[in-house]
């Protein structure tokens, strides 16, 4: 894998990070309403929060699967494309349903990582 890709793949990693940070240990902040375009009475609800919580397990174990391709599996190429393929499809499911920039926001990095892994 070359230096580029390993970087962004990082990133990607790191920024699925936040967003489980975001949803499962500051599931009620004022950042996470924004990010999300929800109010602190809506975050607060028990059934969002639960919601939130599981997934932000997701989003983490997508970081930790990015990251272990990246510098441990020895099939890390095919293994990041999968995640990052998963990663883009989501972004482009939630861009069609939700919110336009979904795509450019979630998915964006991802899409530059996976293009990079055919370089």
């Amino acid at each position: 894998m070359h230096l580029f890709s390993t970087i962004i793949i990082t990133l990607v990693a790191i920024e699925f990070f936040y967003i489980m940070y975001l949803e499962t240990f500051a599931t009620t902040s004022a950042t996470t309403g924004r990010v999300f375009h929800l109010s602190k009475e809506e975050l607060a609800r028990p059934s969002v929060t639960v919601l939130f919580k599981n997934q932000g397990i997701y989003n983490g174990l997508i970081g930790v699967g990015l990251l272990y391709a990246t510098y441990v599996s020895s099939v890390g190429i095919e293994l990041a494309k999968i995640l990052l393929l998963y990663i883009i499809l989501v972004a482009l499911y939630g861009s069609i349903t939700s919110d336009k920039k979904i795509i450019v926001t979630q998915g964006g990095l991802a899409i530059i990582a996976f293009i990079s892994l055919f370089f």
